[in-house]
């Protein structure tokens, strides 16, 4: 049987949603995540970070900035017993500035192309998985990608967008992920 995943957005949802974060000094966990992720890694929900990072196509930051950041962000995760089975960034954005990153992606949401990579790597059962963001664009790549539940934490936009969930807190967020567990057992 194929397992259940955790897609988790990372601007608004990891961190504090602060514009274009390319740096740790710039970067602050949001209040609550260490235990939301660890009771949902206790449930059986392998665990992913899919995020667009257009700061690497307007040049605001460099794909090595990102990628020292993400150590980062992995070692306090796993400081705190958590373990992140993958992580997926698209940089590329149809008016970026850097030409290596300038073009329309079918990985940036809301195209599904990483979550589509993500189902295919941890062999994941989209039915079974959830998608928790903040934005109606990771709402509507979730929906493409054919995760059934789409948790939606107000942030960049407000309002709910069709199919989703809201949920105004990670406590929220637990109860769904756990009537989830409890309907179908994790393999």
């Amino acid at each position: 049987m194929k397992r259940r995943g955790l897609l988790l957005d990372r601007d608004g949802v990891i961190n504090i949603d602060r514009g274009y974060i390319g740096r740790r000094e710039d970067f602050e966990f949001v209040s609550g995540i260490f235990p939301f992720l660890r009771a949902a890694q206790d449930l059986g929900f392998r665990l992913t970070i899919i995020t667009n990072q257009a700061g690497v196509a307007y040049g605001l930051y460099t794909a090595a900035d990102y990628e020292k950041l993400t150590a980062w962000i992995l070692k306090e995760f796993a400081k705190e017993g958590i373990a992140i089975d993958l992580v997926l960034a698209a940089f590329e954005h149809a008016e970026g500035k850097v030409a290596a990153y300038r073009r329309e992606s079918f990985w940036r949401k809301p195209n599904p192309g990483m979550v589509l990579e993500t189902i295919q790597r941890l062999d994941l059962d989209p039915a079974r998985s959830v998608f928790l963001g903040d934005h109606e664009r990771d709402m509507q790549a979730a929906e493409a990608g054919g995760i059934k539940t789409r948790l939606h934490i107000p942030g960049t936009t407000k309002e709910t967008p069709p199919g989703a969930i809201r949920v105004e807190s990670f406590d929220e967020a637990l109860e769904k992920l756990r009537a989830l567990s409890d309907s179908a057992p994790a393999s």
